[in-house]
């Protein structure tokens, strides 16, 4: 648990459970630059936004894939940069012919790209792994003076990924386009991973409906490494807020030490 400790003692997140205009990608980047502004003015230290926050998920994705280095990832450079504020968020590319990439961006307050993840599990349920190639790694980065991972919607159902960085960690943030069908299993996956983990995990999922009929209730959650639900928000809220006390983890850990116990990863 050596090096977890930072001199900032809390991390304030703003979770925007965006209702994403569907295939639109400049509305949508609109409306986040007006949360990004919000954030910032509210003293957040880091703004997190949901998977493809920029067109909604649809598996066959490569008619709105973007090329690397694209509109969207310029555009959330810009927002980190010009309000300095640490930015975590979703969207896909696809590199000339090769399959596409469902990613995580994570831009620091100074605009600098400081980590890039590419989902591990493709939702194969509904044909994403036809389209999207899986990632290879999981991916861990330093943001407001704290250690962080980032994963992808479909990736929260496999717990042996999260144990990769369990010990490395303070924050995992879970960004998803969750349907509300299965709100329930978003919630107890989220609770479990922070339990087990010992660390704080900030799950960001949209609201509203997409063109293939799909309705999300946002349902974006903050949990403390002890289990305890700090923030929950309801489906008509977009913009929220909770400041994580980083020292907690240290605290719990130190009470009951089972990650020492791990044997097997």
């Amino acid at each position: 648990m050596q090096g977890l400790i930072t001199s900032k003692n809390t991390m304030k997140v703003a979770t925007i459970s965006l209702d994403i205009r569907w295939q639109d990608i400049e509305e949508n980047l609109k409306r986040a630059e007006k949360f990004v502004t919000q954030a910032k003015a509210d003293g957040c230290d880091v703004v997190v936004f949901p998977e493809v926050f920029n067109t909604g998920f649809i598996a066959d994705m490569r008619k709105y894939c973007e090329a690397p280095n694209c509109r969207t990832h310029q555009a959330l450079q810009q927002f980190s940069l010009n309000h300095l504020i640490n930015v975590v968020a979703g969207i896909t590319e696809k590199p000339v012919n090769k399959k596409a990439n469902n990613l995580a961006f994570v831009f620091d307050h100074y605009g600098q790209e400081v980590a890039r993840y590419s989902k591990l599990q493709p939702f194969n349920y509904a044909n994403e792994g036809k389209y999207f190639a899986s990632g290879n790694e999981t991916v861990t980065f330093e943001i407001a003076n704290t250690k962080c991972a980032v994963f992808i919607c479909y990736d929260l159902r496999f717990p042996e990924i999260f144990r990769k960085v369990a010990k490395d960690v303070e924050v995992i943030f879970v960004i998803a386009n969750w349907p509300d069908s299965r709100e329930l299993h978003w919630q107890q996956l989220l609770i479990a991973r922070a339990i087990e983990n010992q660390c704080f995990v900030v799950g960001v999922n949209r609201t509203g409906g997409d063109g293939m009929g799909l309705k999300y209730n946002g349902s974006s959650m903050v949990i403390h490494p002890s289990g305890e639900v700090l923030l929950q928000t309801s489906k008509t809220s977009e913009y929220d807020t909770c400041e994580m006390d980083i020292t907690e983890v240290i605290k719990v850990r130190k009470e009951f030490p089972f990650l020492d116990d791990m044997r097997f990863v």
